[in-house]
């Protein structure tokens, strides 16, 4: 690959046979980080899962519906660290999945709508930090708002990715790989669970959906091949298969099981 290809593209630096794209929160992580904020520091869990809705029926953009989340928020941006550390668990099948994959040379990308400062204190806090530096993530980033630290009480904002109505959406990063002329190109997988992978869900080869979350609906809706995960067990053995050649993405979309 030449150089200007790796810098644009920079999970082919290793020349992977395949890519592993991933949401975090829900996904990676057991519970969302966003969602555990609004739900407990924030406008509370019922006037959310109202904003969810209204995205995943096209009612409403998610990048408004996620910034009245987050705007709600009051905390201290330091302090809500402190608190998602003691309240957010890992995915238990998430580490061996990342072991294995960094052993067959399969880059896992982050694709996150929620914000790189929190996703990378939560991952040095599971992972260890020396292992989440090697995790490339693609999100959204916060700042402070005029005249504030974002460590005071209303001090910081979201900023998003992108000028789109998901605030990032992510099928921008997976479409130039997804691009690629057929010798170059990797097989691509995406995992995810709920209204902020949307743009995402057409982009990959496999899907991976999380089981019982809106991901699904929105799939079955929109006839979105796509097989569901309650883990990343489940990931890691399906996505073996297809590396050892013993199934293809297209016999692992088996909806929803």
């Amino acid at each position: 690959m030449g150089s200007t290809l790796d810098i644009a593209l920079p999970a082919l630096k290793t020349t992977p046979k395949f890519i592993f794209f991933t949401d975090f929160d829900g996904t990676i992580t057991q519970q969302d980080s966003n969602d555990w904020m609004t739900d407990n520091l924030g406008f509370g869990a019922e006037l959310r899962k109202k904003g969810n809705e209204d995205v995943l029926y096209g009612r409403r953009d998610f990048r408004d519906s996620f910034a009245d989340m987050l705007d709600s928020i009051n905390t201290p941006f330091n302090e809500c660290i402190e608190l998602l550390l003691k309240n957010i668990t890992l995915d238990p099948g998430f580490k061996q999945f990342f072991e294995w994959a960094k052993e067959k040379n399969i880059p896992i990308v982050i694709l996150s709508g929620g914000m790189e400062p929190v996703i990378r204190a939560l991952l040095a806090h599971m992972l260890g930090r020396e292992e989440a530096e090697t995790l490339q993530i693609v999100s959204n980033d916060v700042a402070p708002r005029e005249g504030k630290s974002v460590n005071e009480a209303g001090g910081w904002h979201i900023v998003y990715h992108d000028d789109s109505g998901f605030g990032h959406d992510k099928s921008l990063e997976i479409r130039p790989y997804a691009r690629l002329p057929a010798e170059e190109r990797p097989v691509l997988f995406y995992a995810g669970d709920g209204v902020s992978d949307l743009s995402a869900a057409k982009e990959t080869d496999l899907l991976f959906a999380k089981a019982g979350r809106d991901l699904v609906s929105y799939c079955e809706r929109e006839r979105v091949p796509f097989t569901t995960f309650h883990d990343f067990t489940e990931i890691l053995a399906t996505v073996k298969d297809i590396v050892a050649g013993k199934t293809t993405v297209k016999e692992a979309a088996t909806g929803r099981k």
